[in-house]
């Protein structure tokens, strides 16, 4: 989480924003983001040339005349920097710098530098997972009217780095996000890896997991630094803007040649462009957004099979949470592992689709957790209740299922208030939850009294496939002894006395 430092520094970037004229939030938001990512380019070593680096251009006197033009002329060079990259090329397209205030300007350079003086000093004190332009973006939009449309709420951080945790991405892997949005997900996959292959001292986070943040066991230049920033992370979004923060996001961290495209993942032109597409990592939180344009949805989905009338494709009610999950299923590699957030009503729901996609993923993967999530992790944007699924695909079976048994897990919290202000708490309960993931087929316990156990496939089948934690768990009713009524009256008869006993010497006294 930011620190309300960052917090109120980022506000006063706004406010500098509103009040400058640029009073379109999602303008604003992107022209910020563009600054960010200029001063972040120096830091990482996109930049190579000095007069394009931030801390020179900013601050030597020369371009302080005309630092707007400048600066657009800075914006347009790192552009070009990357116009080899088809993804990244075609993100940016027609992206502008268009910050031509002077005051402005210089006013947002100097927040700009507190904010990331701020984060760097976050990092010192044990924050090391950080997604500095994600949380901005969060930050902003939850000022407009933007803050949760359709359904998308950006993930937490904290509940990504578990994710992370529990998925435990490679350099090897190939890994993907089907709704990408600002990168969280793929940033925070690259911040694990970074941290496996490091062999500094280990240092505690601000969530209670052990970190290193060199990476100095990947040599510059190697086959695995190859690996690592340009053929790991991959995503896809429906949103220009968001395109483009994610692939700042990704660059920002060092990533050379993010590939995130532009479409939707459950369409039917997805079916074309990615055909044959497969990765051994999905880290996922898709949008809730309820029924969707069936017309141009997927027609590779089973659950979703096309209807035609007269030649024509006729219109469907679609979930698009059932379609997303399907569709991820779809795109893992055998033995490929995804870790994806889904609302609770495809864990219960009753509905035909519901049920169907259900009985497809324990047949056609090894749902090997479903882990309840508080209600108010999503707050202040909702309060709906979600899980984090956890399975490996596997090959189709002539017969059966893929699942055995499946491993249950309620958080009764994260680390976090679970109201609008999503306070941090002294409790560390995040790294329970992943050596308790680590060490269930050690236990293999089926104790449902207990906070996590195992429920075999036949008391799912009975239940027709339902996987919600509460529908298996038994909650124990202990009854409680209170004292006999007469008893407590008289109690309350005493302590009334003694207060007017009290009053009457202090009475005296005055």
């Amino acid at each position: 989480m930011l620190n309300q430092e960052i917090k109120n520094k980022i506000n006063q970037l706004w406010d500098l924003f509103w009040s400058g004229g640029m009073a379109n939030p999602l303008t604003a938001l992107e022209q910020i983001s563009y600054l960010l990512f200029m001063k972040r380019a120096e830091d990482v070593g996109l930049v190579k040339e000095k007069k394009y680096k931030w801390s020179i251009y900013t601050s030597e006197q020369k371009y302080k005349a005309d630092l707007p033009t400048y600066m657009k002329e800075v914006f347009n060079y790192i552009k070009n920097l990357y116009s080899q990259q088809e993804s990244f090329a075609a993100a940016m397209e027609g992206a502008e710098f268009r910050i031509e205030k002077l005051s402005l300007l210089n006013a947002a350079i100097e927040l700009i530098n507190v904010i990331y003086a701020e984060a760097d000093k976050e990092r010192e004190e044990g924050q090391y997972f950080q997604d500095t332009l994600g949380d901005f973006y969060e930050l902003i939009l939850k000022q407009t009217s933007e803050a949760g449309k359709n359904g998308q709420f950006r993930t937490p951080r904290h509940i990504i780095q578990l994710m992370c945790e529990i998925l435990q991405p490679t350099i090897d892997d190939t890994i993907c996000d089907v709704t990408a949005g600002t990168s969280g997900f793929l940033v925070g996959a690259y911040q694990y890896i970074i941290s496996q292959n490091s062999d500094e001292e280990v240092k505690i986070d601000e969530n209670g997991f052990p970190k290193r943040n060199s990476g100095n066991l990947i040599i510059k230049g190697s086959k695995k630094e190859e690996k690592l920033t340009k053929n790991t992370f991959f995503g896809y979004d429906i949103d220009t803007t968001m395109i483009r923060l994610g692939m700042m996001n990704l660059l920002m961290h060092n990533i050379k040649e993010p590939k995130i495209k532009h479409i939707d993942s459950i369409s039917e032109k997805f079916d074309e462009i990615e055909k044959g597409t497969t990765y051994s990592k999905i880290l996922a939180n898709p949008p809730f957004t309820g029924r969707i344009d069936s017309l141009e949805a997927t027609t590779s989905s089973k659950i979703y099979k096309p209807i035609y009338k007269d030649g024509k494709r006729a219109k469907q009610i679609i979930q698009s949470e059932i379609l997303f999950l399907e569709r991820i299923i779809q795109l893992l590699k055998v033995n490929g592992q995804a870790a994806v957030i889904v609302p609770e009503g495809v864990l219960f729901g009753s509905a035909r689709a519901a049920t169907s996609i259900r009985e497809l993923l324990l047949n056609t993967c090894s749902l090997d957790a479903v882990i309840s999530l508080p209600s108010g992790v999503f707050m202040p944007y909702t309060g709906v209740k979600t899980s984090i699924l956890v399975f490996t695909k596997k090959k189709t079976k002539k017969s059966g299922f893929n699942t055995e048994k499946i491993w249950f897990y309620g958080m009764i919290n994260d680390g976090y208030s679970l109201d609008v202000s999503r306070k941090q708490l002294k409790q560390k309960p995040l790294p329970q939850v992943v050596n308790a993931f680590k060490d269930r087929l050690q236990l293999s316990d089926f104790d449902r009294k207990k906070d996590h156990f195992f429920v075999s496939l036949d008391d799912i089948k009975n239940n027709n496939f339902q996987l919600s934690f509460n529908q298996y768990k038994s909650f124990v009713y202990e009854n409680q002894e209170f004292e006999d009524p007469k008893i407590l009256l008289n109690k309350l008869l005493d302590f009334e006395k003694e207060i007017v006993d009290g009053l009457e010497e202090l009475k005296e006294i005055l």
